[in-house]
């Protein structure tokens, strides 16, 4: 891997934060890292506050979407909640149609299917809303490039009301109300919400006409949290107030449908990564193998019992999914070797027979092992449909912009995308895409790095420096868990490869001759560095400090993200 040092910082900043907050040299760096540089900047970090969310109808429309939706309620029509089949969306619609439904009946949801529909607002939902005597479509995560569907919805006598978090495109579709604080025209102060996200801050906007309070939301904030997490967005801002909140809730009291998911894991309490790698791939497996209706009826059950039933169904659904995953992954992987194109700046493969709904996955996995911009095709009826993954700093979208000629659709954003092409353009867009990737990317970049916040010592990792660092949680984009580098550690002896394979790295390690400052460490998928650290050999790590629970017993653990051998 590639180790690079985060820019300095200006070091009579680092001081003044030191003085004013009463902390060492490190943790005032870090916070200067991450943009805070004034004693009340980082009182907003380190205590956030539900205060400190912004006025919902800042937002472009906000006024006209709570209009709309009064008016339909007075009118008695009948509202159908439509969002996409991923974390987010379910999520959205399971916050949106929960909290309507608190003071109004006639209000229906609608997932669109993975396989029969597709991603987004579809002429099949549009349909099942005019049949069903609908007149107000709300779309969550969705909606903001349905420039044909809104006027098709427009031509039978509904309205749209559109929440959406992903950019514009040329054109706006003609809505009662489009909220997307990533409109240009769109003066609203943060712009990285999540669809959820985007969702609450109209539930926000309508209880506040309502005569109810900020807190009066709190319950609805674990779906929030879990679809922050989920979507990847940056933890800051509004989205950090929001996660903060989040996890308070699903660590005291969630909804019967997270409490179900969380219960078949024995610990007491749960990080936005634990949300990211425990809970999102159970409910994304709804909508990957059978259907997303699945994850917003568990997310909306009011009863234990069926919330129960319903985490046990998609805990199946997922088992299945991961079935699917490792036997595709396996394949291709062998695919690649077979084609001698390891040494390919992109990755390209293609089965008729691959599963539609964990190409994507799959994409993820082939990155692991080669880290190359990363397309998966498989058959989709009389196309073929790929999902896409990239690499930190190289742009696929754009990349795909530039294979346009080869592309019947394809959206999404710089690091994931989707595309649909004809059979029979398969081998020119790959031969294409190979072209712009290997012409585009930086030798640097298809070498996987690792950012390193500060170099540091054993003896510098006290109780109240972790006190602190556990305060900068909840971690995600833009605010990472810090990583940092210490040189002349050694296994104190009890070192050992672990795992099936013995592919991971369990070590108790020092640094020099100080042995009053050990620590428990474990190296994830570095199994083949044992050979560097064995028989007490010194090298330098770079790590991240985590709480390990263990029998009861709570002990710090350091996280290995590499190691090099000081030879």
């Amino acid at each position: 891997m590639r180790w690079t040092r985060k820019p300095e910082v200006d070091n009579k900043t680092v001081k003044h934060l030191q003085e004013v907050l009463g902390v060492d040299r490190v943790i005032a760096q870090l916070l200067v890292q991450r943009n805070i540089t004034t004693y009340e900047q980082a009182k907003e970090f380190f205590r956030p506050s539900l205060d400190d969310l912004h006025d919902p109808f800042l937002m472009k429309d906000m006024d006209k979407a709570v209009a709309r939706i009064n008016v339909a309620m007075a009118r008695g029509e009948k509202i159908l909640v439509f969002g996409d089949y991923d974390v987010d969306g379910t999520t959205s619609v399971a916050l949106m149609s929960s909290y309507l439904q608190t003071f109004y009946p006639q209000v229906d949801t609608y997932i669109p299917d993975r396989y029969g529909e597709g991603y987004g607002v579809s002429y099949q939902g549009i349909d099942y809303a005019y049949d069903n005597e609908m007149t107000l479509i709300i779309t969550l995560d969705c909606g903001i490039k349905s420039v044909e569907h809104v006027k098709y919805a427009k031509s039978k006598g509904i309205d749209f009301i559109i929440c959406d978090h992903h950019l514009p495109g040329d054109i706006v579709p003609d809505a009662i109300a489009v909220l997307d604080a990533k409109q240009i025209d769109c003066k609203y102060p943060y712009k990285e919400l999540c669809g959820c996200g985007v969702g609450f801050k109209l539930v926000q906007a309508l209880a506040s006409q309502r005569g109810q309070t900020i807190e009066d939301l709190i319950p609805y904030l674990d779906l929030v949290a879990t679809a922050i997490g989920a979507d990847i967005v940056p933890i800051t801002g509004e989205n950090r107030v929001l996660a903060y909140y989040g996890l308070k809730v699903i660590n005291s009291n969630p909804r019967p449908g997270i409490r179900a998911l969380l219960s078949f894991y024995e610990q007491k309490e749960f990080t936005i990564s634990d949300i990211v790698f425990k809970v999102a791939p159970k409910i994304n497996a709804a909508g990957r193998i059978e259907h997303g209706n699945f994850a917003v009826a568990l997310l909306t059950r009011f009863t234990e019992v069926e919330a129960r039933e319903t985490a046990e169904k998609i805990i199946l659904l997922n088992e299945e999914r991961r079935s699917f995953d490792q036997t595709i992954t396996v394949e291709a992987l062998e695919m690649i070797e077979d084609h001698k194109e390891v040494s390919n700046k992109s990755t390209v493969v293609f089965n008729p027979d691959w599963h539609k709904g964990v190409i994507g996955i799959v994409a993820s996995r082939l990155i692991e092992t080669y880290y190359r911009p990363t397309l998966v095709f498989t058959a989709s009826g009389d196309y073929l449909a790929a999902s896409a993954r990239s690499v930190k700093n190289f742009d696929i979208y754009q990349a795909l912009e530039a294979c346009s000629e080869h592309l019947i659709q394809f959206g999404g954003h710089m690091y994931a995308a989707g595309l649909t092409i004809k059979k029979e353009q398969y081998k020119g867009f790959k031969a294409r895409f190979e072209e712009v990737v290997a012409n585009t990317i930086e030798e640097k970049d298809l070498i996987p790095e690792i950012e390193i916040d500060a170099v540091i010592d054993f003896t510098d990792i006290t109780e109240k420096f972790y006190r602190i660092l556990k305060q900068f949680e909840p971690f995600g984009p833009e605010n990472m868990s810090p990583v940092f580098l210490t040189h002349e550690v050694s296994d104190t002896g009890y070192g050992k490869r672990v795992g099936k394979n013995g592919e991971h790295l369990r070590l108790t390690v020092k640094q020099g001759r100080n042995m009053e400052h050990k620590y428990a460490a474990i190296g994830f998928n570095l199994g083949s560095s044992f050979e560097d650290i064995r028989d007490r050999q010194e090298c330098t790590i770079v790590y991240s400090i985590e709480e390990n629970a263990w029998n009861g017993k709570v002990s710090l653990q350091l996280q290995i993200k590499d190691l090099q051998s000081a030879r």
